[in-house]
């Protein structure tokens, strides 16, 4: 926070991911907090389009919400930045000519800003945020003592029968919830699936409702029908001849502008044999994750309320959404000054067809992690890939399973995503020693 080389920080995300909420929140730790909302502060806006003379602006500022703004002591916070883009190229001025002063930008549809005035390079900071993973989820509820438990045990020293069926079936509230701030909030305050599925509705509309601010006219039925048909081919290679009787010329931009928005994310197949992951990669073979997996069963008209009967039987009969599941985590465990990518491996040799779900960068190597549907231990994908890919150090099982040690195969359960990768990132580490202190 007191970097002499502290920049402004841009916070990137979809619509309702906490955005403004962590901004509010690191606003307590200044002696003053001024928070500037430029979708529904028309005279700011004015104020800011004028020039980029960031001292008349500060002071003009000050007296439009009647706070001093004081450089060192106050955190200036502008929500809604995209109604104000040139906001963002004033931005490199305020880190040139006021350095002291802390600056902090979000918006929801902030992606489509930058294409209009581009991103001052090198002047500002970006975090890219995302819902809430299943460890967050577990603190909001006070569950420290489990997250620590999580963290803690390995393939080669797994826990107790008893807590394992506990977090498992944690995690299955989690797939029912899903991580979006106000639906976890709304759980935790009414136990009840109606509850949280309301939420899920509200949520869809905004996100359609949005269509209109950055997409054409005649692109706006493609996002519609997308949203939909892009979700029916969870878990397999995404075509655009499945979507329906339209063309991939007409349907491809539209599914970057979901893609741009947040909403989806690819799930690129890369040949794996090295890092960067991203070098091997087919821009044209690929999966799809939507942002959040309770959405997605909204989306696709699921009975979230089985998760919390029989989770068991959900982990095996909702695959795709357990894979989806373990996407969303991977990208929220990611470092979060950079747009993470996901990679999946598939090989189709005549005999020898093998696909893993994900490939994740674990130091230098190539790690192989596969998700499977309750306690299955199938795991054939997997040796397909290390033996195609000798150093790879080994492969990882995500499942329903207690943590285990097969040879060159780790065990996991689908609880403890975390733990493999924050053995290896120290980033994550002391976030989750924030989460449990």
């Amino acid at each position: 926070m007191n970097q002499a080389s502290r920049k402004p920080l841009l916070l990137r995300g979809a619509r309702q991911v906490g955005k403004t909420h962590a901004a509010r929140k690191l606003g307590l730790k200044f002696p003053s907090f001024v928070e500037i909302n430029l979708e529904e502060n028309e005279k700011a806006q004015e104020i800011i389009e004028r020039d980029f003379d960031v001292h008349r602006v500060i002071l003009q500022l000050s007296e439009l919400v009647g706070q001093p703004i004081v450089p060192g002591k106050t955190l200036l916070f502008f929500d809604e930045i995209q109604s104000a883009p040139k906001a963002l190229t004033m931005l490199r001025y305020f880190y040139e000519k006021i350095p002291t002063l802390h600056v902090i930008v979000a918006g929801s549809l902030i992606e489509f800003a930058i294409d209009l005035v581009g991103m001052p390079v090198g002047r500002i900071t970006s975090l890219y945020m995302y819902p809430m993973s299943f460890v967050e989820f577990l603190a909001a509820q006070g569950h420290a003592a489990w997250i620590k438990a999580i963290c803690t045990y390995t393939p080669s020293n797994p826990m107790s029968s008893a807590l394992h069926a506990t977090l498992l079936a944690q995690v299955s509230t989690y797939l029912a919830v899903g991580g979006m701030p106000e639906v976890v909030k709304t759980w935790i305050s009414s136990q009840t699936s109606h509850a949280v599925s309301a939420i899920h509705a509200d949520l869809l509309d905004t996100y359609q409702q949005d269509f209109g601010k950055y997409a054409k006219n005649n692109q706006i039925k493609y996002l519609d029908l997308l949203l939909q048909k892009a979700l029916e081919q969870l878990s397999r290679k995404f075509m655009f001849a499945r979507v329906g009787e339209y063309k991939k010329r007409e349907l491809a931009p539209a599914l970057d502008l979901l893609a741009k928005a947040g909403l989806i994310h690819r799930v690129f197949k890369t040949a794996g044999h090295g890092v960067p992951l991203g070098a091997q990669a087919d821009s044209d073979d690929f999966k799809i994750v939507f942002l959040d997996v309770g959405l997605t069963q909204a989306l696709l008209h699921f009975n979230i309320a089985s998760w919390l009967i029989d989770p068991l039987t959900n982990f095996v009969n909702k695959g795709e959404i357990v894979e989806a599941f373990v996407g969303q985590e991977l990208l929220a465990y990611a470092p979060p000054i950079r747009r993470e990518q996901l990679f999946y491996w598939r090989c189709d040799t005549r005999g020898s067809e093998a696909e893993v779900d994900y490939l994740i960068q674990s130091n230098e190597l190539v790690v192989p992690l596969e998700v499977k549907a309750g306690t299955s231990k199938h795991i054939k994908s997997l040796f397909a890939f290390l033996k195609y890919n000798p150093l790879a150090p080994h492969g990882i099982r995500l499942s329903a399973r207690n943590y285990e040690q097969e040879g060159v195969i780790q065990s996991y359960p689908l609880f403890a995503v975390i733990k493999p990768l924050m053995d290896t990132q120290e980033f994550l580490r002391e976030a989750v020693e924030s989460l449990i202190l």
